[in-house]
């Protein structure tokens, strides 16, 4: 990942949300309601910062770690069907929530990994999560219904990144890695 640089497109939508926003609470609440918003920020920043840096770190050691090579032949181009099945079993098993995902799919795709298998892998977090199925769903909601949503489930993490890939090649779409 040396050498990227960030892409300052990116905060352009959100920053000019959060001009409007204070703009708005402004007028309607003046100073001390801009003030407000600015510490509930400030305390939500500092509420997710823990994960916010587990998640970095993560994925700066997998980029480290991870030889691009095993990357591109586990999750690239030309991975297929392996590609799609590994991306949806790193997404199940991999626990925590967007904070520790995101970081380690962009720091995947900067190693090589391709569309398909990061589509895989982020719809297998959101749907097959084991560690939030053991923690959660099935102790509040039951095995029984956990069983049956899962295998409901099951094939949609795969589905979804071979769309992905045959949606990337129709519109002749090349990822940028971000």
């Amino acid at each position: 990942m040396k050498g990227k640089r960030m892409d300052w497109t990116s905060l352009l939508f959100p920053g000019g949300i959060l001009v409007v926003l204070v703009v708005i609470t402004f007028l309607q609440k003046g100073a001390v309601g801009a003030g407000d918003g600015v510490r509930n920020g400030a305390k939500l920043f500092w509420t997710v910062a823990p994960n916010l840096a587990v998640g970095f770190l993560l994925a700066g050691f997998l980029t480290a770690m991870l030889p691009q090579e095993s990357i591109a032949r586990w999750l690239g181009e030309g991975s297929g069907v392996k590609g799609l099945l590994a991306g949806t079993l790193g997404g199940a098993l991999t626990p925590g929530g967007p904070f520790t995902h995101f970081p380690i799919v962009a720091s995947l795709m900067g190693k090589g990994a391709a569309l398909g298998p990061i589509c895989a892998y982020i719809a297998a977090w959101a749907l097959l999560g084991v560690n939030r199925i053991v923690v959660w769903e099935g102790p509040m909601l039951g095995w029984r219904f956990v069983g049956i949503r899962v295998l409901s489930c099951l094939l949609l993490p795969p589905i979804a990144g071979l769309l992905a890939h045959g949606i990337a090649a129709l519109f002749r779409f090349v990822p940028s890695g971000r």
